[in-house]
C-alpha cells in the first residue's frame, strides 16, 4: 500500500495486461509485475488502485488483478522489516476490510524473501 500521492523513485513500465502505464516503487513491486506478466492465470493487471473512502486516509492498492475465471485477486507488496509495524498492520486490515466489503476473497500480500 502507497499513500496516493507518492513521492518515492517510481518505475513506469509497459505491461500486456495493463492498459494505462505500470507504476512499481519497489523491487518487490517490480518484480510481482513480471511474475503476473507471465501467469496464465491471471487476464489483468491494475496497478496502484484508490482505495476509494477509507478510513485511515488516501491509499492505493498494489495491484488488483482479474483472473481468467473472471474473479478479482488483490496483493499488496511488503518488506518483511515493515510487517510488526503498526501503521503497516493497521494499512494492510484497513485493505483486506475493504475488498471483503467488495466482495474480494482473494486477498493477500507479496513479502520479500528472508535473508
Amino acid at each position: 500500500m502507497r499513500k496516493k500521492n507518492f513521492k518515492g523513485r517510481c518505475e513506469k513500465r509497459v505491461l500486456g495486461k495493463c492498459a494505462e502505464m505500470c507504476r512499481t516503487y519497489d523491487a518487490i513491486q517490480y518484480a510481482y509485475a513480471d511474475l503476473l506478466q507471465a501467469s496464465d492465470e491471471i487476464k489483468e493487471i491494475k496497478c496502484n488502485v484508490l482505495l476509494d473512502g477509507l478510513e485511515v486516509g488516501e491509499y492505493t492498492s498494489d495491484f488488483v488483478c482479474t483472473k481468467a475465471d473472471g474473479d478479482l485477486m488483490v496483493r499488496e507488496c511488503v518488506f518483511r522489516k515493515f510487517l510488526m509495524k503498526p501503521l503497516t498492520v493497521k494499512l494492510l486490515d484497513a485493505s483486506r476490510d475493504y475488498w471483503l466489503r467488495h466482495g474480494v476473497t482473494d486477498w493477500g500480500m507479496v513479502i520479500d524473501e528472508e535473508v
